[in-house]
């Protein structure tokens, strides 16, 4: 059974070990992609795509299903994504401050899907937004690691 773990032993995961996370690069019909504005850290403030932590125990398409849940309020199924890649993600601070660093291994997942703003869950982002992708591109307050997936296409 899955599950999170407490604060001191999970600071002691992220000091020591890359964690596995999922993202989710939403479009909407319109071509745009769903990003929030970060409330925790690692890059707090900055705006970001949805996504989360895969839990030990937890298979990828669990994970998968519990963070559209989680994230867009939605629960969505692994096979309504498409991988486009592995990605790590290097931060200076760590969800519970800056005395370590933080470093993900993330899997990228671009998932089509019409989703009213209001109705997202506002537990890691306290804002969201629909961006076009040269408008996201260049802007200072999207985070560098959202913009790689666009790099790539």
């Amino acid at each position: 059974m899955a599950q999170r773990l407490d604060k001191q032993t999970f600071q002691t995961v992220v000091t020591h070990t890359p964690l596995i996370s999922l993202d989710l690069i939403v479009e909407n019909a319109d071509g745009q992609v769903l990003l929030g504005q970060r409330l925790n850290k690692p890059a707090q403030g900055y705006w970001f795509v949805p996504g989360g932590r895969v839990l030990k125990d937890e298979t990828m398409t669990h994970a998968f299903s519990r963070l559209t849940k989680e994230e867009l309020g939605i629960e969505l199924q692994l096979s309504d994504a498409t991988l486009i890649g592995p990605f790590e993600h290097f931060y200076n601070d760590n969800f519970s401050g800056d005395d370590f660093s933080t470093h993900y291994v993330v899997l990228g997942y671009r998932i089509q899907l019409d989703v009213l703003l209001n109705n997202l869950p506002k537990e890691q982002h306290g804002h969201y937004q629909w961006f076009d992708v040269t408008i996201l591109l260049n802007a200072d307050d999207v985070h560098r690691h959202t913009k790689l997936y666009f790099l790539t296409k």
